[in-house]
């Protein structure tokens, strides 16, 4: 089978401040998975977005089978066979259309040849085939919007596939899925480089999943590539993470013993107007960080949700130091000192689109007025705080947060609420998507919290940082809380025997 060959020829990209790749020297061949990896900030996306015809700003030259193309726009990018799906998959899709829809956009948009009308059978007919190839079980009528994020993922994968792939980019496309939903992919992306020929680039910071998936890896570090070869049974996760930082680094997190305090903050009998939530309880005492692990699916971002009420609740108490409170809105939860750093931050987190400074004041908007005008030198001073203490990797507190790499998006959406000085903070999937070094810094930042007196809600698929981090942990499975469980007297079997369903007294 014929090899088909993607490479840069000394590739630099600036942006106001900041050198975003440099020199760069990379290739991909069909046939091949390839991992790219590196900090947040290392030019892994921004070197992706070239390939993608996203970056059109580009020096250098790239070349398609040793010859010279211009990759100035994603159209270009897709006739040579270069797909790629991003990491917020709510950026990418159209929620009010359906899952046949979005999968067939592309032909959609440029239409089918020799048709001026849609023939709307053959666009579900063709999605179905789409799905059924990938093994996924989603009924190609359904709204987008109505789906989970895992289920999101896939539609986008399909229709990254569905065209005349030969080069596919995932950017973090195991973020959202479980561990089954995981497998599949995986199995996918094998099949799509043995018989398709295809070439797959995955870039993930669950390094676990690299060694398990990739033949071979690139290194960035601050906008260079430090690594490139093959991986092999040397190739251990110290090994990448020490390239990616340019340093040894531990890989364990040393816990904080923190005086614990009494309690402060309680959910009794939750359930939501959608019947998700099934008589959730739990409590959280002063200087305490409480775990919620379970699987995707397993209820705990609507549980995150309904506390702060951005879900209907339909029974049950939210009650702060034995006084029962009444949240219907956010905007009530942030009156009574709650705050929820959400899984999905682009969507819900921060404002992409406006300045640094400003979403760092954004949950307290008032402590920042003079008068009834927002005062920018009272939003700038508190915004250099806060890049300092949190580590924020920007050029200026002027930077728009959309053009901050994922690890630095989060600490934005973290440092609000820090400003707005809160009781409790939920923090929903708080490293989805950062490195090892922005996760030490998230998982610092919320001791420190805690060592405060607030009390801290840590929700994750990922029982290592459990583990790592948390006094206290209760799992959920199907809406319900399946067990309480003190994290030193736990293991990583315990917690998952408890996540998928099981019961104390079988």
């Amino acid at each position: 089978m014929e090899k088909n060959k993607i490479e840069t020829r000394h590739v630099s990209i600036e942006f106001p401040g900041v050198k975003a790749l440099s020199d760069i020297q990379f290739s991909v061949e069909t046939g091949e998975v390839r991992a790219v990896v590196g900090a947040n900030g290392a030019g892994k996306s921004t070197l992706m977005k070239v390939l993608a015809g996203a970056n059109p700003g580009y020096t250098g030259e790239v070349l398609y089978n040793g010859k010279p193309v211009e990759l100035r726009n994603p159209g270009a990018a897709k006739k040579l066979g270069i797909e790629i799906v991003y990491q917020e998959v709510d950026m990418a899709l159209f929620p009010s259309q359906t899952v046949a829809e979005n999968i067939m956009m592309n032909k959609l948009i440029t239409g089918m040849k020799g048709k001026s009308v849609v023939n709307w059978k053959y666009i579900r007919t063709e999605a179905k085939k789409m799905l059924d190839r990938l093994h996924i079980n989603i009924d190609v009528d359904a709204m987008v919007g109505s789906l989970s994020l895992a289920q999101k993922q896939m539609v986008l994968i399909a229709r990254a596939v569905q065209g005349a792939c030969s080069f596919l980019i995932l950017d973090e496309p195991t973020a959202p899925l479980s561990t089954a939903e995981t497998e599949k992919l995986f199995a996918l992306v094998d099949h799509l480089i043995q018989t398709e020929n295809i070439a797959v680039i995955f870039i993930s910071h669950r390094l676990q999943e690299v060694l398990q998936i990739c033949r071979s890896i690139t290194v960035m570090r601050n906008g260079e590539i430090v690594h490139n070869g093959p991986i092999t049974k040397d190739t251990t996760i110290q090994f990448i993470v020490d390239r990616m930082l340019g340093r040894s680094f531990e890989e364990n997190f040393p816990k904080m013993q923190m005086e614990i305090g009494e309690l402060a903050f309680e959910v009794r009998d939750l359930c939501d107007e959608e019947g998700m939530l099934k008589d959730v309880s739990l409590n959280i005492r002063k200087g305490e960080i409480v775990g919620i692990s379970g699987l995707v699916g397993a209820g705990k971002s609507e549980l995150c949700k309904t506390i702060f009420g951005a879900r209907r609740k339909k029974h049950g108490q939210v009650l702060m130091d034995g006084k029962e409170l009444k949240i219907k809105t956010p905007t009530d939860a942030v009156r009574n000192k709650l705050g929820l750093v959400p899984e999905e931050r682009r969507k819900e987190g921060v404002l992409v689109d406006e300045p640094v400074y400003f979403n760092l004041a954004a949950a307290n908007l008032p402590k920042f007025c003079s008068g009834i005008l927002l005062n920018k030198r009272k939003q700038m001073d508190n915004a250099k705080e806060y890049i300092q203490s949190l580590g924020i990797k920007t050029p200026s507190a002027s930077q728009l947060v959309a053009l901050l790499s994922g690890g630095n998006q989060q600490k934005v959406a973290v440092g609000k609420w820090l400003a707005a000085d809160c009781d409790v903070y939920i923090f929903d999937e708080p490293t989805k998507g950062v490195d090892v070094g922005a996760k030490h810094d998230i998982f610092t930042l919320i001791q420190n919290i805690a060592a405060s007196g607030k009390c801290a809600l840590y929700v994750t698929s990922e029982i290592s940082e459990i583990l790592a981090i948390t006094d206290r942990t209760y799992v959920m499975y199907d809406g319900r809380i399946t067990a309480e469980l003190v994290t030193a007297q736990t293991t990583e079997d315990e917690i998952m025997y408890y996540s998928t369903g099981g019961k104390k007294n079988d």
